[in-house]
């Protein structure tokens, strides 16, 4: 079985147009979340989240290439064009031995559509039926997305297309990394994208009770996993792509290694919609079969990147979770939620996770939980408040739980302690920060 290097990796989220920049900010402790700018939220209950701002259209391509292309699916352009030049040297490789797998954003009409449409139809003859433009319906199809990053990439291998919500990226990261195992395919570009800041989505969201509406003076502060006064989480936006690629090949073109993907795992619930077991549930499955693949071991993990969404329900679940699975190692390993800046972006949230994960093994720094000002009694792990800490990771798990009950967790190591390792190097996702330089020393007990 082929073993899965990550080559290249881009970003565009609430807290940078780019890997850099987004590592940067998760390393600094900076908040993402503002006041709604997409819409008028004024009469909403919930008025913020975490928004991308600075985004430059042309950095998903030509006009032409842009045409028929969502907000979300923008961003995932860009960001797969950053992973590509981030990774280099990709061209090389035959067309059919490229292939993509992506999490994108379900598209569906904007409520002001639907309420138009109602109204032609309510006042109008059959023949005065409510049109629209044809390019309208590729706005809103997701697959529109998913194969503009494979064009992206030159892509003629597999093209999958994932659609389960919050643990999207993770999946779609995951059967990435089975394709290239399997040696259908020598490169795959994997992540997600989403923007879920229309006023259809927060209202939806809203009237579920599933995100804060406490924080709408305090943005910055809304966010809050595992707080003892959370209140649900913040929507958010944004899309990250990564380049996974079979690792002989990696080595033999040269390329620079952030990592290598060495374990996955894939379980439902069966539970509820939308609250996760009390008892950990399908969590736990899924996080000893990427432990297990791994061949790691419960103390080979230095570092969580939690799924951390800040709903009572889910940061206690996933702690049980973590403590069933890592025993007494669980206290010792850190966890920390990068949703407490960026907010909750959804099919894109595991990219994310995995940008804190690359920059922590690459800078031996571990991005913290920030908000966490009320410690909860039942969570008790090592959760890094506020302030990002400096210890040594050599691999990490990336946790993503979603509606619906499915869950799907991978584990990436280092490059240079990989078995053999030939090749390993700095990327665009870690760099140093102000942040890092003065963040307080952690040793592994």
């Amino acid at each position: 079985m082929r073993r899965v290097a990550i080559t290249g990796i881009g970003a565009v989220t609430p807290l940078g147009t780019n890997a850099r920049d987004t590592w940067r900010g998760l390393a600094e402790g900076r908040s993402g979340v503002s006041r709604l700018e997409t819409f008028d939220a004024s009469t909403f209950p919930v008025r913020i989240a975490g928004q991308v701002k600075d985004f430059d259209p042309a950095s998903a391509g030509t006009a032409r290439q842009r045409r028929h292309l969502s907000r979300a699916a923008l961003f995932a352009v860009a960001a797969a064009r950053e992973a590509l030049e981030d990774a280099g040297g990709w061209e090389e490789l035959d067309p059919y031995d490229r292939g993509a797998a992506v999490a994108g954003t379900v598209g569906r009409p904007e409520l002001q559509e639907l309420v138009d449409m109602s109204h032609q139809l309510t006042e109008s003859d059959f023949h005065d039926l409510y049109r629209q433009a044809p390019g309208d319906v590729l706005l809103r199809n997701q697959n529109v997305g998913v194969t503009a990053v494979a064009r992206a990439g030159g892509c003629q291998g597999p093209v999958i297309s994932v659609s389960t919500a919050c643990a999207g990226a993770a999946h779609a990261i995951g059967e990435a990394y089975r394709r290239i195992q399997d040696g259908e395919c020598a490169l795959m570009l994997a992540g997600g994208f989403d923007a879920l800041t229309t006023w259809m989505d927060v209202l939806g969201f809203s009237l579920l009770g599933a995100v804060t509406d406490r924080w709408n003076d305090e943005p910055e502060r809304a966010s809050r996993p595992f707080d003892a006064e959370r209140s649900g989480f913040v929507l958010g936006e944004g899309a990250v792509i990564t380049v996974l690629e079979d690792w002989d090949s990696a080595v033999a073109r040269g390329a620079r290694i952030h990592a290598e993907l060495v374990g996955y795992g894939s379980t439902l619930n069966a539970y509820r919609i939308t609250d996760s077991p009390p008892d950990g549930g399908g969590a736990i499955s899924a996080m000893r079969d990427a432990l297990a693949e791994s061949g790691l071991g419960t103390d080979g993990i230095d570092y969580i990147a939690a799924h951390g969404t800040g709903t009572p329900g889910n940061d206690a679940s996933e702690t049980v979770a973590i403590k069933e699975v890592f025993g007494p190692h669980a206290r010792t390993l850190c966890t920390s939620s990068p949703k407490s800046m960026t907010g909750h972006l959804t099919s894109a949230a595991a990219g994310v996770n995995l940008v804190a994960a690359l920059g922590a093994i690459r800078e031996g720094l571990v991005p913290p939980t920030i908000n966490l000002e009320h410690p909860d009694p039942k969570l008790d792990l090592d959760y890094v408040p506020n302030t990002a800490v400096r210890r040594p990771v050599r691999a990490a798990m990336v946790n993503a739980f979603a509606f619906g009950g499915t869950n799907a967790c991978f584990v990436v190591r280092s490059a240079s302690d990989s078995p053999s390792a030939s090749a390993s190097g700095s990327g665009s996702a870690p760099t140093s920060t102000d942040a890092a330089a003065d963040a307080p020393e952690r040793r592994a007990a």
